[in-house]
């Protein structure tokens, strides 16, 4: 004599003066549409390896610099916060 869990009901709602494409409560990012990151399927490792060959690949290379000074910049201030001795690196 198992306990068994009570099914969630399921309903397709469908607006009757809706004309589009697709549901109008579907929720969706602004740049969805050119991400190639956001498949579900796979593993951590495989999404990081997609998503470092996006970075790579991106046609705008002002981007990817931008986004390495800034991340550099935080590393730097992090290390500042914490009291990290930068003179080993001089």
């Amino acid at each position: 004599m198992g306990l068994k869990l009570k099914q969630n009901k399921r309903y397709n709602y469908k607006p009757r003066f809706y004309k589009g494409d697709g549901s109008p409560f579907a929720m969706k990012g602004k740049f969805d549409g050119e991400r190639s990151t956001l498949e579900a399927s796979g593993n951590v490792k495989n999404r990081f390896l997609k998503a470092v060959d996006e970075l790579q690949n991106s046609p705008d290379k002002a981007v990817n610099r931008r986004v390495l000074i800034i991340i550099s910049i935080l590393v730097l201030v992090f290390l500042f916060i914490i009291d990290f001795d930068l003179t080993i690196f001089f």
